[in-house]
């Protein structure tokens, strides 16, 4: 038994202050090596090179390998924070300030897509936007659904939240299901908008910032709605109390953020972007 954990079970030898010293963990390593194999195999897939006689194999292992140690590194932290109690307040401050961090950088990672959009869209060569042969979306009808969608479910998440803060469990639950199903539904209709595009990713700049700007936005509705959908599964559980919940409360902030920077996409990709071009369906 580690000091840690003697300390955990009432040793002599506990610790004098609130912070979490975590035992020694592998999770990091075998993450970094993941993440790499996941990147060389993205590089061989995207330059056309086969492995094994399948050209996405590398890739495919990469991205379990990754999606199997965000598993098992979540589940000891999970159990941490459930079972071993080593998630103090004090501890909790750094993880909301690591949240706030992590949702910064996802915020300058969307500006960088914004910025050679606006770029492209204020100085286009030949001076038209959207160049000639680009027939945009109608804003107002998919990009509109999906508008609502999200924002609505800025609303149940909400909902969700403010039900555990008042211990009903039945609320939580409810508003967590709602809202995992209007991720669900925003993704499928943003994959239907894609497959109706009037133009291809490799069709010029227009085609290259929207798909990148909105397609990763899409990536991340998906993220998002896989960690509401492990919260939903945690609630079911028991896992969160009115007190102790910062997987929820992390959850429920990274929604919003993927809400807000959609209705920046909305407004400024869809909308204004479409400049004078007659938008598709019209």
């Amino acid at each position: 038994m580690t000091d840690h954990a003697h300390a955990a079970h009432g040793g002599h030898d506990a610790p004098k202050h609130p912070y979490h010293l975590v035992d020694p963990s592998p999770w990091p390593l075998v993450g970094s090596i993941a993440a790499g194999v996941m990147a060389g195999g993205a590089v061989l897939f995207m330059h056309g090179y086969d492995v094994l006689g399948s050209r996405g194999l590398v890739l495919i292992i990469g991205a379990l390998m990754v999606l199997g140690t965000m598993f098992v590194w979540w589940r000891d932290v999970r159990r941490e924070a459930t079972f071993e109690g080593y998630h103090t307040p004090v501890v909790q401050i750094g993880l909301r300030f690591g949240m706030a961090l992590f949702i910064a950088s996802e915020v300058m990672f969307f500006a960088a897509f914004f910025w050679a959009f606006f770029t492209s869209s204020l100085f286009p060569v030949g001076g038209v936007w959207p160049p000639k042969g680009i027939t945009p979306f109608n804003p107002f009808e998919f990009p509109f659904l999906n508008t609502l969608i999200l924002l609505l479910s800025g609303t149940t998440v909400t909902w969700a939240h403010h039900s555990l803060l008042e211990g009903n469990q039945k609320g939580l639950v409810q508003g967590l299901i709602v809202t995992v199903l209007l991720g669900i539904s925003f993704t499928c209709v943003q994959a239907y908008e894609y497959t109706h595009a009037a133009f291809h990713f490799t069709g010029g700049i227009y085609p290259s910032t929207f798909f990148m700007a909105t397609g990763f936005h899409g990536f991340h509705v998906i993220i998002g709605t896989t960690f509401l959908a492990v919260c939903l599964w945690r609630a079911k559980k028991g896992d969160f109390t009115p007190t102790h919940h910062f997987g929820l409360e992390a959850a429920a902030w990274y929604w919003h953020f993927v809400d807000v920077v959609w209705l920046f996409l909305f407004v400024c990709i869809y909308w204004w972007g479409m400049g004078q071009a007659i938008p598709l369906g019209e």
